[in-house]
């Protein structure tokens, strides 16, 4: 991967202000120690995931209380230094680095678990807690986070709640916006808004937290989350399937989900492209081959004996019909947890293996369940040899299609070829441009495909009326005026 200057997509600094010796010595007095300043220290944090964008920021905060975040937003807002939010720095579409100079706000240091309620279920912790931490503790009280995600051991509660993660559970316990149940939130001009709630009902007045669930950080900083935490699953069981066309691959999920029902918790499909990419960079074994489609179905259920039973009878209705061609199954308490971490490694390991693959072109879409991958077929068919792999995978029972395409390098042409041709399509079929990564820096110019304009001007307004003076992870999420 090449990261790619705010130049490359012809952005140029809003006039907010330069810092001074005075701006640092403020910060190091207001958290002496936690105040970087190192150029080489920086680069991590100036650089996404991917290393597809860069920054070049001069300066990170590493804050531990909501107060000091409020005294930083509050500073910044008088001086009208722009600030940039950053969780674990995990994002896909740019989000979570600078632009240009704008202040890192770490979260890093706000990792403190405030309670947890065994009755309800209801976690309160500050947004800095790592989402695999957070499920270790919670597992160790006979619950788990209803989220997951292939960055779990370094994503940060609060930018999954920032952006709105789906991830892989999200077909058995639903979105973040209906589990979480309260947020606390530092606004532009620093006051913070204490939306902490633990009630599963409050319908009093307006839902204030789900205008900062998805919002990137761009309305207000996330310093803590309330969520509700479904019961660890006392049986889990795994099913990984091949499948000799897409037609069957959708067949198969709807024979899963009425023959399966309450405990199907993942339903999971990949190409063989994907197959060959993580078996060539990773070394991973594929325990099924020779099929086009790939399908890895979890169940989570407390009772191992139903459970087991049905998803037998799944099974073998599934292959006596033709719907699956060859399959391996971990159902057994030992077995499980060694064929887990193998078949979900092949899952969540994707998006590594196509970075050792060259630079990646990525998208994430959501699509009618029947459409989801023609794209794949018709952007294959209209790059031919100009891409080197285009390959589809995703989470199926949610519509989520991951388009990526890999090529030796980064190319502008390609580019061309790619965008907006995948937007037009995904709009022409009644999708979303954005299902589970967010906007952020890579894709706001194209938001139109998704929302109306009278939409748009109302998330503007929106923005004006909670950050007037645009400090907030600017260059973000919405269209440049």
């Amino acid at each position: 991967q090449v990261a790619l200057t705010s130049e490359r997509y012809g952005l140029r600094r809003l006039p907010f202000s330069q810092l001074t010796h005075s701006d640092l010595a403020f910060f190091e007095r207001l958290m002496p120690g936690r105040v970087v300043t190192d150029p080489e220290e920086l680069k991590l944090f100036n650089v996404d995931w991917l290393k597809s964008v860069r920054g070049c920021s001069k300066l990170m905060l590493k804050p531990q209380t909501t107060a000091e975040v409020s005294q930083v937003l509050r500073y910044c807002y008088e001086r009208n230094l722009a600030v940039n939010p950053q969780g674990g720095n995990t994002g896909l579409v740019g989000g979570s680095v600078p632009v240009f100079d704008e202040i890192i706000l770490s979260t890093a240091l706000m990792n403190r678990i405030i309670s947890f309620d065994k009755v309800s279920g209801i976690l309160v912790c500050q947004a800095g807690c790592i989402l695999e931490k957070l499920n270790e503790y919670l597992e160790q009280q006979g619950f788990i986070v209803p989220l997951d995600l292939g960055a779990k051991g370094s994503c940060h509660i609060g930018g999954n709640v920032a952006t709105n993660a789906g991830g892989l559970r999200l077909l058995r316990y639903g979105s973040l916006r209906g589990t979480v149940l309260g947020l606390e939130v530092v606004l532009a001009d620093g006051s913070a808004l204490d939306c902490l709630a633990s009630l599963r009902k409050d319908n009093t007045g307006y839902d204030l937290k789900q205008l900062f669930i998805g919002s990137e950080g761009t309305l207000g900083v996330i310093t803590a989350v309330s969520i509700l935490c479904p019961q660890k699953p006392k049986a889990v069981n795994l099913a990984f399937l091949g499948c000799q066309s897409f037609a069957k691959v959708l067949e198969t999920f709807t024979t899963c989900r009425a023959m399966l029902g309450e405990i199907l918790s993942a339903y999971e499909f990949m190409d063989e492209k994907c197959m060959e990419l993580v078996e060539r960079h990773l070394n991973l074994s594929n325990p099924v081959t020779g099929s086009p489609f790939y399908v890895l179905i979890e169940t989570s259920g407390s009772n191992s004996t139903h459970d087991e039973e049905k998803l037998n009878n799944f099974l073998e209705k599934s292959m006596a019909s033709g719907l699956v061609t060859d399959g391996t199954v971990a159902t057994d308490d030992k077995k499980i947890k060694a064929c887990n971490l193998m078949l979900w490694s092949l899952r969540e390991r994707i998006t590594e293996a196509l970075t050792h693959d060259g630079y990646v072109y990525k998208y994430d879409l959501s699509l009618p369940v029947a459409k989801l991958y023609e794209l794949v077929t018709d952007m294959r068919a209209r790059l031919g040899q100009s891409a080197k792999n285009v390959v589809g995978y995703g989470h199926l029972g949610d519509g989520n299609l991951h388009l990526n395409i890999t090529a030796e390098s980064y190319s502008h042409s390609l580019l061309d070829a790619i965008e907006p041709f995948v937007y037009e399509w995904t709009a022409r079929h009644s999708g979303s441009i954005s299902a589970e990564h967010g906007l952020g820096f890579k894709k706001k110019q194209f938001i139109q495909y998704s929302k109306p304009s009278e939409a748009i001007l109302l998330m503007q307004r929106f923005k004006a009326m909670l950050d007037p003076k645009g400090i907030l992870n600017p260059y973000k999420v919405l269209p440049s005026s």
